[in-house]
């Protein structure tokens, strides 16, 4: 299995080498942001290992420009430990954030569940209704206009969400089931975070998102997706 790692510190660099190399992963390194974009270009990695604070393109900068055309899962590995760069990183598309300094085995184990994850998907369904297209191995959902189809770019909170709502159609997904997945348990109470999510969600995928078809809002108590056939 092929890694990209980039970090701008040679002396992480060669830790991260000798700890995954020993544990049998192709390491492939990069120092800086550019050097890391183009190595996940040429290499087509199973994953990556990212920096955010990295000189030419800063960590987010390359999960932008990696998101813009692959799902292959990035785990920030980072000095920064404000909740507010965690939240940027996940959101801008990372799929887990370890915090400087961590012990091996716990980056190690990141990287078997994320790798396990993207194994087990290729039986995953894909969703349809109006002219959208949801493929959720591929994690791509297209929107079709005059015959083309374009690429609709979602967070992950917002891949989340839809995923528990395609994957309970028909039924009732609660304010706290949904807030518990994305936030954990001590977040039940955020509901104004959540309506900013759906309503992200109508924008991109709804035909109409002032009057929403398909993600419909039971009030008081959660989100519904309701498929074509209804």
């Amino acid at each position: 299995m092929k890694i990209v790692v980039a970090d701008d510190d040679p002396q992480m660099l060669g830790a991260l080498r000798i700890i995954l190399g020993a544990h049998g992963y192709e390491v492939k390194l990069a120092r800086t942001g550019k050097e890391a974009l183009d190595a996940v270009i040429a290499e087509h990695p199973e994953l990556v290992v990212l920096d955010l604070g990295m000189p030419q393109l800063n960590g987010l900068e390359v999960i932008g420009a990696i998101r813009g055309w692959s799902s292959v899962p990035i785990v920030i590995v980072s000095g920064r430990t404000d909740s507010a760069d965690k939240v940027s990183a996940l959101d801008a598309g990372a799929d887990d954030y370890v915090t400087k300094p961590f012990a091996a085995d716990e980056l190690l184990a990141r990287i078997r569940a994320l790798t396990r994850r993207t194994a087990g998907t290729a039986d995953e369904p894909i969703v349809r209704f109006a002219n959208v297209t949801i493929d959720l191995a591929a994690k791509v959902a297209t929107v079709r206009d005059e015959g083309v189809d374009t690429v609709v770019r979602l967070t992950p909170t917002e891949w989340q969400i839809l995923e528990l709502l395609l994957r309970n159609p028909r039924k009732l997904v609660t304010q706290r089931t949904l807030l518990t997945e994305i936030r954990g348990p001590n977040h039940v109470g955020d509901t104004g975070y959540l309506r900013l999510y759906i309503g992200q969600l109508r924008k991109k995928l709804e035909p109409d998102p002032g009057r929403p078809r398909y993600f419909l809002t039971e009030v008081g108590m959660g989100y519904r997706y309701v498929p074509e056939a209804d």
